[in-house]
């Protein structure tokens, strides 16, 4: 099986054939081929067939009625006592309605989580999820706060009872595979739905995680993913994916992710990046506590906006906001 990365470009003076990118903002005119047996290919895109191109070039639907033909900022509202960065901070629903309304300033979706997926976290029950999310979600909605909001869970009564309160999008670090009530929930709600890519579960997944080939494996495993949904009645223009960055993956998995990101549009999808304060940031950079890896947060960012990611979940919002609209004007050498 042949794999079809497009090669980005967002240099101003891109060849002449050059074609957009998912109807976005990076341009390409060559794909690199990979395989599981052989050497990586570079080729013309010319040389590919209409199937082949379609996924790449085609424009991707709206997604919770964003448009995609511009990066999104998704701000983390964790609304737990433990997550790895921000556990507490936000865990008073008072602290949780004012870090909504500072991240509204400059986020496009909000995602409120009320269970740590760091690694070793530990399961939380699901009635106590359900209040520490669903209340907030209400709240916020009822605040006027006008950013579509996403509920981060795994669990599919988490989800019902968050899409209730006004959430509009499902956002399941197991595509799905943890709760299998999920696929239900998410299509009869008719609410879009992220499905990131895992390994077990948070208490073991960093446990000598292995893989053939991490990025092919995990596109393999996201495509199996996107199927399963449809097949439960979830179309695909209500699905993005997110590659999984830190989940079951090593220093090395995460780097080989990230230098190739680009094959995923072969999937057809909007893509998620979120990678923000991870330990692998850390680990790279020397920033040992994870308030301080907003630096590296961003630079992982703009690497993943440079080849035509679409959604960027970050804690640092309006630092986010700032440095992306600094990336758009110096690449197109003019401001929106």
């Amino acid at each position: 099986m042949d794999y079809i990365r497009p090669i980005p470009i967002i240099d101003a003076a891109a060849p002449a054939d050059a074609r957009p990118l998912a109807g976005g903002w990076c341009r390409f005119s060559h794909v690199e081929i990979l395989r599981r047996e052989g050497a990586p290919e570079v080729v013309p895109a010319a040389s590919l067939t209409p199937a082949q191109l379609a996924p790449l070039v085609n424009p991707r639907p709206d997604f919770a009625g964003l448009s995609m033909d511009r990066p999104r900022i998704m701000g983390i509202l964790n609304v737990t006592p433990d997550s790895f960065s921000d556990g507490g901070l936000f865990l008073r629903p008072e602290a949780a309605m004012m870090g909504a309304r500072d991240m509204a300033a400059s986020a496009d979706i909000l995602d409120v989580g009320g269970e740590s997926t760091r690694p070793g976290a530990a399961e939380v029950e699901v009635g106590e999820e359900i209040s520490r999310t669903a209340p907030v979600i209400a709240a916020m909605k009822a605040a006027g706060i006008q950013p579509p909001v996403s509920i981060d869970t795994r669990k599919a009564e988490v989800a019902r009872k968050a899409l209730e309160a006004g959430a509009g999008i499902v956002n399941d670090v197991t595509a799905m595979t943890f709760d299998p009530e999920m696929a239900k929930v998410v299509a009869e709600s008719g609410a879009p739905v992220i499905l990131m890519h895992s390994i077990a579960n948070p208490q073991t997944m960093q446990n000598d995680p292995r893989y053939d080939d991490v990025l092919l494996d995990v596109y393999d495993a996201l495509a199996a993913r996107v199927a399963e949904a449809e097949a439960a009645g979830i179309s695909r223009d209500r699905i993005a994916i997110d590659p999984g960055i830190g989940f079951g993956k090593t220093l090395d998995h995460n780097l080989a992710l990230l230098a190739r990101l680009s094959l995923f549009h072969s999937l057809g999808l909007p893509i998620l990046l979120g990678a923000s304060r991870k330990r692998f940031i850390g680990t790279v950079s020397g920033a040992e506590e994870a308030q301080r890896r907003m630096p590296g947060s961003l630079a992982v960012a703009l690497a993943g906006v440079a080849q035509g990611i679409q959604l960027i979940r970050v804690h640092d919002v309006s630092e986010t906001r700032q440095a992306l609209s600094l990336w758009q004007a110096a690449t197109k050498g003019k401001t929106e």
